[in-house]
């Protein structure tokens, strides 16, 4: 991007954020595991239990009020948040004034969520993770969240995030550190961070994310829930799309069915659509697929020995359910690829320093180390740099694109690592040491943004400590719905849904 095309969305301090967050998100067996036989005087560990269509269906019979739903969320809330820190705005009031009004009919109604702190709501606040925004408020709402909120969704605040989810890891400097529920100490991935810890942690059944290079894949798989990246131009974003625009939106939840079914409300449908429309997708499909399976990474390392042991028995898994499982060689010249993809990825961060300077700021003040160093990187480039990068990702695009023609589904890691201790990928590490850490940690993620595919973390692993290890399936674009029905099935084989984490409201 030219510094003319930021002067455009930026309008002065009160910059549109979502121009750089784009550029750097049931069969009756599931439906009895999330909500049978649960009736009004609900205790706080069942109504916790259950995913958001089984708390929806509770107010539609008359059961629970949709303030009823609110309410109960908000103790969730206040009830583990002290110790997870994913919730970093509140807005109570509003949430309740809405659950009392009105609220659209559809298969959420009543039922709580959180916008990442990314998004904007009319009237709250919007940092971005970033001292920068500390103070900002929204003037407007963005499409996903309004769809969200026509689908009955009732918003109880914002989730955390790393400044302008620069990272794989949810450790901003303005709001502090977001735990796994699974154990305090460590990360719960990034950038939709503070979604996966509230999602793992009961306080809401499914939550808004985000993925520009793994953020909703990273931290469900680090925080034991599922996540599932569209394909590019699945759901509507608004705005007009800018050189690259990576980054997709949808959600984090503990059920595929309720993925599932927001997806079918989120999608473009009609002369909007960008691709065929996948519909709702309501469980396992018959097809036995043909698997492409490695674990090595783009530069042909393998993951550490329990991420590995992983994903083989997810292969093997998938292999006994009858599918066809073919090892393969990563065809990505990880390397080539990662040089060009931060390149891109720090042309934003540039921005904001360059923005800031121009408002009298210090950059070093308001903005974190890693941002800083990231627009240090990218100033340091040659000027065609983020032009040949995006030639870089058109090549790599038509690459991928030609290897996954042969395949139905690819399997692979999501990350390189168990979910690290807090503090080992903080903003606040020296730079040079920061780059090493996250490009082998986050090295199975990016390729799906750059290439536009849809790809899922699915929850079918813990290690020996205990800690989420995700298992990352791909699809040619536009095959979200090969995805879910593969989500569906590994569901009822593993059923995760009834895994709870040791910080778990109720």
């Amino acid at each position: 991007m030219k510094r003319g095309q930021m002067e455009e969305v930026v309008m002065g301090m009160n910059l549109s954020r979502r121009t750089f967050l784009k550029s750097t998100a049931a069969t009756a067996l599931v439906a009895g595991a999330y909500g049978a036989g649960l009736r009004p005087a609900l205790a706080a560990p069942e109504l916790a239990k259950m995913d958001g269509l089984a708390q929806a269906e509770l107010v539609r019979n008359g059961e629970m009020t949709a303030l009823d739903l609110v309410n109960a969320g908000i103790e969730r809330v206040e009830q583990v948040n002290g110790e997870v820190n994913a919730v970093v705005t509140k807005f109570y009031d509003r949430a309740r004034e809405a659950a009392k009004g009105g609220l659209p009919q559809g298969p959420f109604t009543g039922v709580p969520n959180l916008v990442k702190d990314l998004d904007n709501l009319a009237g709250t606040r919007a940092t971005s993770g970033s001292r920068l925004f500390a103070e900002n408020i929204s003037p407007e709402t963005d499409p996903l969240i309004a769809s969200d909120e026509q689908a009955g969704f009732v918003m109880l605040g914002k989730s955390n995030t790393p400044e302008f989810g620069l990272l794989g890891t949810t450790e901003p400097l303005l709001l502090g550190p977001s735990r796994n529920p699974w154990n305090l100490e460590h990360s719960t991935g990034g950038s939709s961070g503070g979604a996966a810890a509230a999602v793992a942690s009961g306080m809401v059944p499914l939550a808004h994310a985000t993925d520009g290079g793994g953020s909703i894949r990273i931290p469900a798989s680090c925080c034991g829930v599922f996540g599932l990246k569209p394909s590019r131009g699945r759901i509507y974003l608004g705005g007009r799309s800018l050189p690259g625009d990576i980054g997709v939106q949808h959600c984090v939840s503990r059920s595929v069915r309720d993925s599932a079914t927001l997806m079918d409300l989120s999608e473009m449908k009609g002369e909007k659509a960008v691709l065929a429309p996948i519909g709702r997708v309501e469980g396992p499909g018959k097809k036995r697929l043909k698997i492409a399976f490695n674990t090595e990474n783009y530069y042909g390392v393998e993951p550490d020995t329990d991420v590995k042991a992983a994903i083989e028995e997810t292969a093997k898994l998938c292999a006994d359910l009858g599918h066809e499982i073919v090892p393969v060689k990563n065809p990505v010249d990880g390397r080539a690829f990662i040089d060009a993809f931060l390149t891109v990825w720090a042309s934003g961060p540039s921005q904001l320093v360059a923005l800031a300077k121009e408002n009298g700021l210090d950059p070093e003040e308001v903005l974190e180390p890693w941002t800083v160093g990231l627009a240090k990187y990218y100033d340091a480039k040659p000027a065609d740099a983020l032009e040949v990068s995006l030639k870089h990702f058109a090549e790599v695009t038509a690459k991928t694109n030609a290897f996954m023609a042969d395949y139905d589904v690819w399997l692979t890691p999501v990350l390189a690592s168990a979910p690290p201790k807090l503090g080992q990928q903080a903003p606040t590490v020296a730079f040079d040491t920061l780059y090493e850490r996250t490009v082998d940690y986050v090295s199975y993620t990016p390729l799906h943004n750059v290439v536009g595919t849809p790809a899922m973390s699915v929850p079918l692993s813990w290690n020996d400590a205990g800690l989420p290890i995700g298992s990352q399936f791909a699809a040619p674009l536009g095959g979200e719905k090969v995805l879910y029905e593969l989500a569906f099935e590994l569901e009822l084989a593993r059923g995760w849904g009834e895994k709870y984490a040791p910080v778990f409201a109720g």
